[in-house]
């Protein structure tokens, strides 16, 4: 095993070099921490391997590094994915020779792991033909989301995108409607035909659905509610909307 992995941090790889040999072997990477000021000749050779390549950056404190590995990590740890992300457009294309009904899901800032990992449990069981999230500001795949998932994220594939609302107008220009769970809808999720090629968005708990991806959607749907509580779990809400897609489906 190499020496720059932590079995304690099960999804980081740490020192230049190793993060180095990571990227030129393609592992997929969820993000990469830098020491802020980091001495310029250690940064020149990881930042030429970085030239040109679409990696989430982020440059922090050193004492944020020391909690995360008390080894040397030289100011660099990467988030390495326990899976390989897939692209878009060749799991659409390949759906539609089958002449099958597409059926995505789109993951808008949900950013707690272990919704992550309850959404995708549902999603494999109703069908999703594949989860698409964010680069940024968003959860990733690691360890932890896996085992909530009971494995699902092993099997289900998760496309990794650099812009959502630039996805979700290819996805419409290729036929799929975009229906957003939201509450500021008077449509019930129930009243929407949800038949059709289909990618299903579920907002973050604390901000819903983003303004740009409302405005792009064919259809906006809520789950109706007769509690005096106004809003559902996030995992909740996504596996009730998927079984209502899942349902209306078989009734075909």
């Amino acid at each position: 095993m190499d020496r720059n992995y932590s079995n304690e941090e099960e999804d980081i790889i740490f020192g230049v070099r190793a993060v180095i040999e990571a990227i030129r072997a393609e592992r997929p990477i969820n993000k990469i921490l830098i020491q802020r000021g980091m001495q310029k000749d250690l940064f020149k050779e990881l930042k030429e391997e970085l030239a040109d390549k679409k990696y989430n950056l982020q440059f922090v404190p050193i004492h944020k590094l020391n909690r995360m590995t008390r080894k040397n990590h030289q100011g660099v740890i990467a988030h390495v994915s326990p899976i390989h992300y897939q692209e878009i457009a060749p799991i659409l294309d390949q759906l539609y020779e089958l002449g099958e009904v597409p059926l995505f899901l789109i993951l808008d800032r949900i950013t707690d792991v272990r919704n992550f990992g309850a959404i995708a449990r549902s999603a494999e069981c109703t069908g999703v033909h594949a989860i698409i999230i964010p680069d940024k500001d968003s959860v990733s795949v690691t360890g932890d989301a896996i085992k909530t998932s009971a494995g699902a994220l092993n099997k289900i594939p998760v496309c990794k995108v650099a812009d959502l609302n630039s996805t979700i107008h290819y996805l419409r220009e290729s036929g799929v409607q975009i229906l957003s769970s939201t509450e500021k809808t008077d449509k019930l999720v129930y009243e929407a035909d949800l038949t059709v090629p289909l990618a299903v968005v579920m907002g973050s708990e604390e901000n819903g659905v983003s303004m740009k991806i409302l405005a792009d959607s064919d259809i906006k749907a809520k789950i109706p509610m007769v509690g005096t509580i106004d809003s559902l779990n996030v995992s909740v809400s996504a596996g009730i909307m998927l079984y209502e897609v899942t349902r209306q489906r078989n009734l075909e």
